[in-house]
Formats: C-alpha cells, sequence, structure tokens
C-alpha cells in the first residue's frame, strides 16, 4: 500500500528554521513528480513545492528564497527545508504524490506553528 508519513513539525518562533520529512513507501519518489501543500487555518490546500522526476523545483511565490526542497533518493525521503519562518506560515503541511492533493495521495500531515 502506497504511504506517505510527514514529520517534524512544531512550534517555531518567527524567523526560525524547521526541516519537515516525508517518507514514502511501496513507490519510489525518484520516478515520481512529488509535492509539499499546505492548508493554513480556516482556509485551503495551498501549493507551496513540487519536484520533477528530473530533479527541477519550483516555489510559490509566498515561499521562494526561504523554503527548499531535497529527494533523498537512497531513503526514499522527500524534505522541506523551510528557513526564515513567518507566521502566515503556521499550517499543516502534506506532501504529495500528485495534484490535485487529495486524502488518497497526500500523508496525514505535521503541524507547524509560528508564533512568538
Amino acid at each position: 500500500q502506497v504511504k506517505l508519513v510527514e514529520s517534524g513539525g512544531g512550534l517555531v518562533r518567527p524567523g526560525g528554521s524547521l526541516r519537515l520529512s516525508c517518507e514514502a513507501s511501496q513507490f519510489s519518489i525518484s520516478m515520481s513528480w512529488m509535492y509539499w501543500v499546505r492548508q493554513a487555518p480556516g482556509k485551503g490546500l495551498e501549493w507551496v513545492s513540487s519536484i520533477s522526476i528530473y530533479g527541477n523545483r519550483e516555489y510559490a511565490d509566498s515561499v521562494k528564497d526561504r523554503f527548499t526542497m531535497i529527494r533523498d533518493n537512497a531513503k526514499n525521503t522527500l524534505y522541506l527545508q523551510m528557513n526564515s519562518l513567518k507566521p502566515e506560515d503556521t499550517a499543516v503541511y502534506y506532501c504529495s504524490r500528485a495534484l490535485p492533493a487529495t486524502p488518497e495521495t497526500m500523508g496525514k500531515g505535521t503541524l507547524v506553528t509560528v508564533s512568538s
């Protein structure tokens, strides 16, 4: 059964950093486009970043130059390095193997709270 498990969320102060992980099983992330999406309180899902099978990465304007998507094929794990965090980055973060992201394509998520 294809499975994605996110981890690494937590409470961080504005300007701080966090690194999220997404462990994949039963499929190879190197052979799939992969995505990070997030859902802020009371809002819908928002695309954050993508990585193609060729390693090309794209980011939403709101996170560009602050977030970095990393793929470790040997560990079959995806990461999201988040720096210079802002309160508006507060959300549940999900990795997904398809867009639009649905409960069938993404994990259970990990909560990131940016607050002083």
